[in-house]
């Protein structure tokens, strides 16, 4: 009987993990290696001082735990809590809540420990893969299949052989490093002028002493002010992670807890009365500021030896909450290309003029080619999303091409397209065949249909977009133009009823 085929992840998070469990599923040898400690232990948890980090998981991620892990999938989203839009904070006091969806469809806060446990869970339990903490690589050669790893309780190197390596280890990916000495890599690096700090607003008490919360749990807040902002999701516990994003300069400035307080009580008056002078100044001044980093990179692969996913791949800036939901889609579509394939985890289609498998060495370039024009996408729609949550909501031009967004959406698109319908299709292909029709408000794309591609989206709401800024413009005419008229008719009454005085 032939040995099955081995692969060897790099990098135990959500993407790393799904990946080892979709190739185990098809029957792989799986091992995993992790630089850090076992995120399960308690100690691991006491040196990273316990920081609850929230994701905002929406249809394209659970779409890909669907269609790899569906129990777990269920799992996790009892644990996740709807939000169903913004509750935009405004610097008069006033809230508005601006809905996601007209249908009612809700993003997921959950806790990111929360998540990858379970998933390290899932991994642990499968017989075809093993689980390696503490093992940093190296150095890798793809050419002869092989990788040197680091055990750092130990401190000895040892090589292990592979067939497939999978890069899934972040912004600053050894994988990544080591395929730019066989690759012709494209690579781009970025760092935003803004950077974030987390803080946490408590748990409040009811009437009986029971914890509560202290703003509406099923709204992502968001104080939007012009330059920089501040956001807040819920969780479990009945606390809010917040986190500020700021430019660098305007943090600088914030070094004493005279200046801090004074400058929230300015912006963000009521979170800083929910957050408490005390806990406000410790969390500003003992929490680290990390950067905001966008990465590109092309190719993700190398012949049919190594490809890269997730923030290996494309770090973006976290402004469309899709940065977790595009590497576990990463996932996804790499499984659906192995099966379009063919690639089993036994038999392979060996060319030797090539010296490689003909079958991996196809899924792999087919997905360079189909997911990067998609990855830039999403890029640049988070960056742009930017714009829009710190200042664009609280404009009126907004709240009015909003308005018609969503009447054209209505006017058009009538039924509502349920992840439950489409979880069956995107478990053996990438998207849906057809071309979407109607009209789709372009956060109902990103969102809410995972069966459109990002770069579909991105352009479909380019068209529509500029459709929008010609009505807009209708509109403000014909406003203009009436507004015109019934001034000169209140004029003219008005020298009419003089002159026959």
């Amino acid at each position: 009987m032939q040995a099955p085929k081995k692969a060897v992840i790099v990098g135990a998070g959500p993407v790393g993990s799904l990946a080892a469990l979709a190739l185990a599923k098809r029957g792989w040898s799986v091992e995993l290696y992790e630089g850090r400690p076992d995120m399960r232990l308690a100690s691991s948890k006491a040196a990273t001082g316990q920081r609850s980090i929230n994701l905002a998981i929406s249809h394209r991620g659970i779409a890909a735990l669907e269609a790899i892990e569906p129990a777990a999938a269920q799992r996790f989203l009892q644990h996740a809590i709807p939000m169903r839009g913004r509750m935009i904070h405004k610097l008069s006091g006033e809230l508005d809540s601006q809905l996601y969806d007209r249908d009612g469809q809700c993003i997921n806060s959950i806790d990111r420990a929360l998540l990858n446990e379970g998933l390290l869970e899932e991994v642990t339990a499968s017989p075809n893969i093993r689980v390696f903490f503490n093992h940093k690589v190296v150095a890798a050669d793809f050419n002869e299949k092989t990788m040197t790893i680091h055990n750092s309780s130990s401190k000895t190197d040892f090589s292990v052989g592979f067939d497939l390596c999978i890069g899934a280890d972040g912004s600053y990916s050894v994988i990544r490093r080591q395929m730019m000495r066989v690759v012709r890599m494209n690579y781009q690096q970025e760092y935003i002028r803004d950077e974030y700090l987390e803080l946490k607003v408590p748990a409040g008490r009811d009437n009986y002493g029971e914890p509560t919360f202290l703003f509406d749990p099923n709204h992502l807040h968001i104080w939007p002010r012009h330059s920089f902002m501040l956001i807040a999701l819920p969780n479990k516990d009945k606390t809010f992670t917040c986190t500020l994003f700021a430019p660098s300069a305007e943090l600088d400035r914030l070094s004493s807890p005279d200046s801090i307080l004074s400058w929230f009580k300015l912006y963000f008056p009521d979170a800083a009365r929910a957050i408490g002078e005390k806990l406000l100044v410790e969390d500003f001044l003992r929490n680290p500021r990390s950067p905001l980093i966008c990465t590109k990179a092309n190719p993700y692969h190398y012949r049919d030896r190594a490809i890269i996913l997730g923030d290996a791949a494309h770090s973006m800036v976290p402004f469309y909450g899709q940065g977790l939901n595009a590497g576990l889609e990463d996932v996804r579509i790499l499984s659906t290309l192995l099966d379009g394939e063919g690639v089993s985890s036994a038999a392979s289609i060996y060319d030797p003029p090539n010296d490689h498998d003909r079958r991996l060495a196809n899924a792999l370039q087919r997905y360079t080619e189909t997911r990067h024009e998609d990855l830039i996408a999403i890029s640049d729609l988070a960056m742009n999303n930017y714009v829009e949550m710190r200042h664009s909501v609280t404009q009126l031009s907004y709240q009015f091409k909003k308005t018609l967004d969503n009447l054209l959406y209505s006017l058009t698109s009538p039924q509502v397209v349920s992840l439950a319908s489409l979880t069956p299709i995107l478990a053996g292909q990438p998207y849906a065949a057809s071309k979407p029709e109607g009209w789709l408000p372009l956060y109902t794309m990103v969102t809410f249909r995972p069966d459109i591609s990002y770069a579909t989206v991105k352009k479909k709401a380019a068209r529509q977009a500029t459709i929008l800024t010609g009505l807009s413009w209708i509109g403000v005419t014909v406003f203009g133009a009436a507004g015109a008229w019934l001034m000169w008719s209140t004029r003219e009454m008005v020298l009419d009823l003089f002159a026959h005085k």
